[in-house]
C-alpha cells in the first residue's frame, strides 16, 4: 500500500491501508464500527461449476446469480487465496506489483502470492485507484474483497463505490475481528461455492501443515514463556505498535499462547498506538514482528533511525517480517506460523 496514502487519504480505510499496524488515526475516531457475526455458509451449484449460484457473505448479504461466476474480479490478496484453492480471477485491485524505478520492470507485490501478474488485468495498484472502464471490459460477474470494518469493501474507492457496485454483485469476507482459522474456513466456503475441489489431496495436505504449524507455535510459546513480542510497523515519522485484539493473525497468536505486547495508549478505535521515533523504545520487546508490506519501512531503511538500531530486539537480530495482510489459504498461512514458531524457538530474553 502506498506510503503517500498517509498524507493524501485521510479516510478510515485509507489509514488502515497505509498505517502498517492496521489502524486509523485518533482524528478519525468518531467513525467507529462494530464487528459483525460470522457470515452464513456457501450454497454451491449441483456440479460446483455451473448452474445457479448463491453465497452469503460476512455482511450477511446473499448474492445470487444465474450461473456460477467465471469472470471474477477480486482484491489482490483475495485473488491470491482463491488461486491457491484452484479458482482463477480475471482482474485484481490493490497492491499487485512493485515497479523498479530504473528498469521499469514489474515484480509481484508480497500480497500477490503466486498470482501471475502478467495474466490478470490490474484495475488499481495503489489506494484509491480503480479503473472502472477496464472493469467494465472484463464483464465481471462478481467482485470479491476483504472487509476490515463492517460493510466497508477493502480497496474499493469510496467515491466510486456506488458506480462499481452497480456493475456486478459483491462479496466481502472478514479480514479482522475473527481468528485466522475461522477466516480461513470462510475462504474455503467461498472457493468451494465457486467450484474449487477443497477436498483435494493438496488442500488437505496444506491444512494439515497449517494445523501442525499452529501446534508448533503453541509449544514454542509455552517453552519460551516470558518472551515479549511486539507487533510493529515503520513509517518515516511514526512507529505503529499494533494491538493484537482484531487482526486475525495476532488474535490467533494470542490464542496459541504467544506473549504479545498490548500498547496502553491506543487510538480511540483500539487498533494501535502511535509512537514518535524518539519514543520507539517505550515497550521492552524481545522479538519484533515487522510489517512486511511495501508501504512500510523495511529493516534496511530503518537502519537510518538511531533509536531503532538501539532497540534490544534489533541489536539481537530478533526482528522478523510479519505478513500483515495474510493470504487466506492454508498454503500461505502455514509458512507464516512456521516462521513464527522458528523465531520463538530461537529467541532469547534481551529486553
Amino acid at each position: 500500500m502506498p506510503s503517500t496514502a498517509r498524507a493524501t487519504s485521510l479516510t478510515r480505510r485509507g489509514l488502515l491501508a497505509a498505517g502498517g499496524a492496521l489502524g486509523i488515526g485518533a482524528a478519525l475516531a468518531a467513525c467507529g464500527g462494530k464487528d459483525a457475526k460470522d457470515g452464513g455458509s456457501a450454497k454451491p451449484s449441483a456440479s460446483g461449476k455451473s448452474g445457479a449460484w448463491e453465497f452469503k457473505d460476512d455482511r450477511g448479504q446473499t448474492v445470487k446469480t444465474a450461473k456460477t461466476p467465471k469472470n471474477i474480479v477480486a482484491f489482490t490478496g483475495m485473488a491470491a487465496a482463491l488461486k491457491d484453492f484452484g479458482i482463477e480471477v480475471k482482474g485484481v485491485f490493490g497492491p499487485t506489483y512493485v515497479e523498479d524505478p530504473k528498469t521499469k520492470t514489474k515484480k509481484a507485490d508480497v500480497q500477490a502470492g503466486d498470482l501471475d501478474i502478467s495474466k490478470v488485468t490490474v484495475l488499481g495498484n495503489v489506494w484509491g485507484e480503480f479503473k472502472i472502464e477496464e472493469y467494465l471490459k472484463l464483464q465481471p460477474e462478481v467482485l470479491i474483497t476483504d472487509m476490515w470494518e463492517k460493510d466497508a469493501l477493502w480497496y474499493v474507492p469510496e467515491e466510486q463505490k456506488d458506480k462499481i457496485l452497480k456493475i456486478a454483485p459483491s462479496v466481502a469476507l472478514w479480514a479482522a475481528g475473527k481468528s485466522m482459522p475461522t477466516v480461513l474456513q470462510r475462504h474455503v466456503d467461498l472457493a468451494a461455492s465457486l467450484g474449487a475441489d477443497v477436498n483435494s489431496a493438496q488442500i488437505k495436505a496444506d491444512k494439515a501443515r497449517f494445523e501442525a504449524a499452529a501446534e508448533r507455535v503453541r509449544k514454542a510459546a509455552k517453552a519460551k514463556k516470558g518472551i515479549k513480542v511486539l507487533i510493529g510497523s515503520g513509517a518515516p515519522d511514526t512507529f505503529y505498535v499494533s494491538a493484537p485484539a482484531r487482526p486475525t493473525d495476532t488474535l490467533f497468536f494470542q490464542e496459541l499462547g504467544v506473549d504479545l505486547i498490548i500498547p496502553d495508549k491506543l487510538d480511540p478505535t483500539g487498533w494501535f498506538e502511535l509512537l514518535s521515533w524518539e519514543n520507539v523504545d517505550k515497550y521492552k520487546a524481545d522479538v519484533i514482528l515487522l510489517d512486511n508490506r511495501t508501504s512500510a519501512l523495511q529493516p534496511e531503511a530503518l537502519k537510518a533511525k538511531p533509536t531503532w538500531a538501539a532497540l534490544p530486539a534489533v541489536k539481537a537480530g530478533q526482528v522478523f517480517p510479519r505478513v500483515t495482510e495474510p493470504i487466506y489459504s492454508y498454503a500461505k498461512c502455514a509458512p507464516l506460523l512456521e516462521d513464527l514458531a522458528k523465531a520463538l524457538e530461537n529467541a532469547k530474553k534481551v529486553a
